[in-house]
């Protein structure tokens, strides 16, 4: 046999039971080059998507929701006043505890300018949101964001959860949890009281 043939002999192509070919190592590297190419564009196009979040010094984003009585309401409507806005829902426990404080504090500070804007997250929106307000009494207004238009604004991670709002329509808190409002030692209410007198 001359060296030709043992040269040709030597380069013939592996068989199935060799293990990998070039054309099975082709396909592997196109496969994880579009895998790549898929994971870099949904990262640059989540990022072009993403929003700064929602925190103090910030400004806190306009809506406009329906009130559960009735009629639609805009935060920009409240420019010249404090404002407390409230995401939270009726099957929440730690939101049932806080809303007779949240009332109090509402009551205590007529004719402030000072407005208490409740959202409710409740997806059958007055279905469920009336009852339970009459349950509770309470007076100050109930806006219904049954899409989460507000909730996805604000970046909200849980229920109930309180952003105050200055009179400029900057986010002065961002509050994670129940809080008691009527309570002079709160340090949510004691900002409230000095944005009052201070702006």
């Amino acid at each position: 046999m001359n060296q030709i043939e043992e040269k040709t002999e030597n380069l013939s192509l592996p068989q199935a039971d060799d293990g990998w070919t070039a054309r099975d190592v082709g396909i592997a590297l196109a496969v994880f080059l579009v895998i790549i190419g898929i994971a870099i564009g949904a990262f640059f196009f989540w990022q072009s998507r993403k929003t700064p979040p929602v925190e103090a010094g910030t400004v806190a984003p306009d809506f406009t929701l329906p009130l559960m009585n009735g009629g639609n309401v805009s935060l920009s409507d409240y420019r010249g006043k404090v404002v407390l806005l409230n995401i939270w829902a009726t099957w929440c426990n730690p939101c049932r505890e806080e809303m007779p404080s949240m009332n109090q504090f509402y009551q205590n500070m007529k004719g402030k300018p000072f407005e208490i804007l409740a959202a409710s997250i409740d997806t059958r929106g007055s279905t469920d949101v009336e009852p339970f307000v009459k349950q509770l009494g309470l007076t100050f207004p109930v806006l219904l964001d049954s899409n989460k238009q507000v909730n996805g604004m604000y970046q909200a991670t849980g229920v109930p959860e309180s952003f105050i709002i200055d009179k400029n329509g900057i986010v002065r808190d961002h509050i994670l949890g129940p809080v008691n409002w009527t309570s002079s030692q709160a340090p949510e209410n004691q900002l409230i009281q000095h944005l009052l007198q201070t702006q």
